[in-house]
């Protein structure tokens, strides 16, 4: 499956930057099928394949960048399985979807 389709790369490029609004919109989920990492995405920069969003899952949860070329590349334990873009994901606001996903900030 593909990270980032045109349709993700054109709906991120008419969000723009989020940087600077305390509650942005959530664009695409990325998640591991075989654990609880998952990367909700605010922002892509197609330059570089680097997404910036919130990620939970992974130690602890925190707002950063991370790369979609690297989330491709990782190799989980069952064979055939790789991370997953949500292709059902609706776009929604950050503080909503901590309330309705009763997410940790």
């Amino acid at each position: 499956m593909k990270l980032i389709t045109k349709e993700l790369e054109k709906r991120f490029a008419e969000v723009g930057d989020q940087s600077q609004s305390s509650n942005p919109l959530i664009i695409a989920k990325f998640f591991n099928p075989c654990g609880s990492q998952t990367w909700y995405a605010t922002e892509f920069y197609k330059e570089n394949e680097i997404c910036f969003g919130y990620s939970t899952g992974v130690g602890f949860d925190e707002w950063g960048s991370f790369s979609i070329n690297e989330l491709q590349e990782v190799k989980l334990l069952l064979p055939g399985l790789k991370i997953e873009r949500d292709r059902f994901f609706k776009e929604i606001r950050f503080k909503e979807l901590i309330k309705e996903q009763d997410l940790e900030i």
